[in-house]
């Protein structure tokens, strides 16, 4: 189950970036690395309006990085291919799986061992709404 939240829209806002990877244990003076500002826009390759936010509910893309409650950005202008993950819709009912394509078969599959493949059926009305190219989480206990 998925939740769309509506299109992605160009900001103006940027954050500062530091030029290193920031190590999980003993902290590092970042000051003494700053750079120039960078963009969310130019991070995450937005080009809206072709790009929308969606929520994740559930847990069958924990195995490719995407958990419950996480926002995925999705772009509708991308071809998909085998291998993508998607947000779909089989029979009208959307939902977030990784495409999965071997001649004419078609599949959405999951990224978690408990949920098996959706194939497409004669008589499934399968459409894709967009590609899936980075999710967001947020680590505030209170959110």
């Amino acid at each position: 189950m998925i939740s769309i939240l509506g299109p992605v829209a160009r900001g103006h806002a940027t954050l500062a970036r530091y030029g290193f990877r920031v190590p999980a244990g003993f902290p590092s003076p970042a000051a003494d690395h700053l750079e120039q500002p960078l963009s969310l826009d130019e991070l995450f390759k937005l080009r809206a309006p072709h790009m929308y936010l969606v929520r994740i509910d559930g847990d069958s893309m924990q195995g490719a990085g995407i958990f419950d409650g996480d926002l995925v950005i999705v772009d509708r202008a991308l071809e998909p291919r085998h291998g993508h993950i998607v947000i779909a819709a089989i029979n009208g009912e959307p939902l977030c799986k990784r495409l999965h394509q071997v001649g004419t078969q078609v599949a959405l599959r999951s990224e978690n061992p408990r949920f098996p493949p959706r194939y497409i059926l004669e008589g499934d009305e399968l459409a894709i709404w967009g590609v899936v190219t980075f999710s967001v989480r947020s680590h505030d206990p209170n959110a």
